[in-house]
């Protein structure tokens, strides 16, 4: 508030003008709140430009107040060009300030530009005397698209200012509330016949009162009829965006609890696939442990390759000197053939010149063999020591290899068992995955096809109401028309014959009471239709509660169901091959649960809306029929009112004749 005071002084200031002193004390009186009233204070023109200018960046007010300020032609101008950029006022009065063609051209332009601006009242001014003006504020009107109140009256407005009003309303579609704001202008028979054209269009206007504009009653009538169209379009709309609103949000209760169900359901697969990977890995390390034994086993075999091979290399060493060994032995007999055959020719040539000499050599000969011979023994048994050996290690080669093959045949074997038994197991865990999230798809599409079926149910429902809320309509309107008919035919009859109108009103009156009274019967029988609905509803409460707590029951026993399986799968997770039929049956079991838990609440929401419908159907048959009592009450007592001043006027008549006859003249004074 402080701010905008300084702002309002500053600008004045800079234009060199003293500041209003009303003005100032009007802001001071402004304490913390969002409307500025300056109502009464005669603002000039430059207080006009310097507030006009102030408000184009104001953020504080919302609503404006100018009642009887007496405000020019220029100064209106400049206030509501400043008001063209605000865009936080939503109410603006400029009641009583005699506005006319240049503050209607002000007003269109500040419709055209402003953008917040909700209510605007224009009372007692004079926007309909000059035309260009008015047609100008007229196509404001038309091209605004935030106004929803708005205020003329007494304006002067003429047929062709209602002509005009009447195009501008034809294209606005925001504007709901024209009130008691076309009061007491000069609109006559055809500015009331263009308004009516233009309300009949018009979908947005709920309210109008144009009282005092000359306007004949039937057009009036037809303005009512018109805006009663527009307030039950309005409600038939407000009716079935709330009813779209609660089956937008059953939509999204049930998209949510499937997803839950979805969500849940992948939690599981996701445990089973844990599981799965945990028992795939465990027979991975199985297998990776055999492997390594198998590797142990084949290292060892090798080990054993290469000693065997090793042994046999110095076996065939062994053998390759035991023959150089034996054609040495054969060299040495034929050495020692040809030296025998050698000295005994020399003996024999020689005997007696060498024979110590070759007694000597001979002994030396024989020591050599000797010692040949027992060399040649030593490397035979050595041979044999070897041979032993190496007979030995091949019998204890043949025997840890078939020990070995053994073995590894029975590793191999085990292998094979572990990798059928890993592999079926992988298979059976894919094929239940698969038919689960076969399941949960199948599911999931029958609910979206059962909510599709729901949604266009409901439509046609809604569709069918329409249509009857129209018939009705009709009907009304049908017999509101019958109803004026013989009104008219009442009053033809009463004004050609009133005396015995008397007898027959009196008669009438007492049928009417009649009627009355059986409208109150058929009320009093309707509200207690009512009373059994209520007592049906509370039936039918009751029998929500009871199968809400069979629901709670059902969740209880699944609650338990599933601590039972998980407590099963926990104790007995070794055994996986044998619980997987019992985890299936557990799984279908409870699928059949939530069918049938899913089946009671549709049924529940079915009961409850079937029930809402005909509450609703109920309370519009009590309003129709309350409005027809008032609308009989409302003729009756017009009815005893045009018969009150006919008797009057047929007394004061007949006082007149009495007094105006001679037997008046000779009637006693008193």
């Amino acid at each position: 508030m402080e701010d905008f005071r300084r702002a309002y002084l500053r600008l004045c200031k800079e234009a060199g003008l003293e500041p209003q002193e009303s003005v100032l004390v009007q802001l001071q009186a402004v304490t913390g709140g969002t409307r500025l009233d300056l109502s009464g204070q005669s603002l000039t023109v430059e207080s006009c430009a310097v507030l006009g200018r102030t408000l184009q960046k104001d953020t504080l007010f919302t609503e404006l107040v100018l009642q009887d300020c007496m405000l020019s032609e220029e100064g209106a101008k400049l206030f509501l060009n400043g008001l063209c950029s605000n865009t936080t006022v939503r109410a603006l009065d400029l009641k009583g300030n005699n506005l006319r063609g240049a503050g209607a051209e002000a007003l269109g332009k500040l419709l055209v530009r402003n953008k917040t601006l909700r209510r605007l009242v224009l009372e007692w001014n004079a926007l309909g005397m000059w035309e260009e003006g008015f047609s100008i504020f007229c196509e404001g009107l038309a091209s605004n698209s935030c106004l929803t109140q708005l205020d003329l009256r007494n304006n002067q407005i003429n047929h062709q200012g209602a002509a005009e009003l009447a195009l501008a309303l034809k294209r606005n579609s925001v504007l709901e509330e024209l009130g008691e704001n076309l009061r007491w202008n000069n609109i006559g028979l055809l500015g009331g016949r263009s308004l009516l054209d233009a309300l009949q269009q018009n979908r947005t206007v709920l309210q109008v009162e144009m009282a005092g504009n000359n306007i004949p009653s039937d057009i009036l009538r037809a303005i009512e009829q018109s805006m009663e169209h527009n307030a039950d379009r309005q409600s038939a709309l407000r009716e079935s965006r709330s009813r779209t609103q609660v089956l937008s949000k059953e939509i999204q209760n049930l998209k949510v609890e499937k997803g839950r169900q979805f969500v849940s359901l992948m939690e599981t697969i996701d445990k089973q696939r844990e599981e799965m990977g945990r028992s795939s890995r465990n027979s991975s390390m199985r297998l990776g442990q055999l492997q390594e034994a198998l590797h142990e086993r084949k290292s060892a075999v090798n080990s054993l390759t290469a000693k065997l091979q090793m042994t046999e290399a110095a076996l065939a060493l062994s053998e390759q000197k035991v023959n150089n060994l034996g054609d040495l032995l054969t060299r040495l007999k034929l050495e020692k053939t040809e030296l025998m055959d050698r000295q005994s020719r020399e003996l024999k040539k020689l005997q007696e010149v060498i024979c110590r000499w070759c007694i000597l050599m001979c002994f030396d000969m024989y020591v050599n063999v000797r010692i040949f011979y027992l060399q040649l023994d030593e490397s035979d048994r050595r041979c044999t020591a070897q041979q032993d050996q190496i007979f030995e290690l091949k019998q204890e080669l043949t025997n840890s290899t078939g020990e070995l093959k053994l073995r590894l045949a029975q590793a191999e074997e085990r292998l094979d068992m572990e990798k059928r038994r890993s592999k079926q197991a992988l298979e059976d865990m894919d094929s239940l995955r698969q038919k689960e999230v076969d399941q949960v798809n199948r599911h999931l599409e029958e609910s979206e096809r059962a909510l599709q079926d729901r949604i266009l149910k409901l439509e046609g429902q809604r569709i069918q109401l329409e249509e009857e809320l129209s018939r009705v309509k009709a009907a009304m309107v049908t017999e509101r028309a019958q109803a004026e008919e013989e009104l008219g035919k009442v009053r033809t009859q009463v004004r050609l014959e009133e005396q015995q109108h008397l007898s027959s009103m009196e008669e009438k009156l007492r049928s009417a009471r009649q009627s009355r009274d059986e409208a109150q019967s058929h009320c009093a029988q309707q509200k207690q239709t009512i009373t059994e609905l209520h007592a049906r509803v509370g039936q039918q409460s009751i029998e929500m509660d009871a199968l809400r707590r069979r629901i709670d029951e059902l969740q209880q026993d699944l609650a338990g169901k599933e601590q039972e399986k998980m407590a099963e799968v926990t104790r007995v997770r070794v055994e996986l091959q044998e619980q997987i039929g019992h985890l299936q049956a557990e799984r279908t079991a409870q699928s059949g649960l939530k069918e049938k838990i899913a089946a009671l609440e549709r049924e529940m929401k079915a009961l409850g809306a079937s029930h809402r419908e005909a509450l609703l159907d109920k309370e519009s048959e009590i309003s129709s029929l309350l409005e027809r009592l008032r609308m009989k009450e409302g003729e009756i007592q017009r009815m005893r009112e045009d018969e009150a001043q006919r008797a009057s006027f047929l007394q004061n008549a007949i006082l007149t004749y009495v007094q105006g006859s001679p037997l008046g003249h000779y009637s006693p004074k008193k």
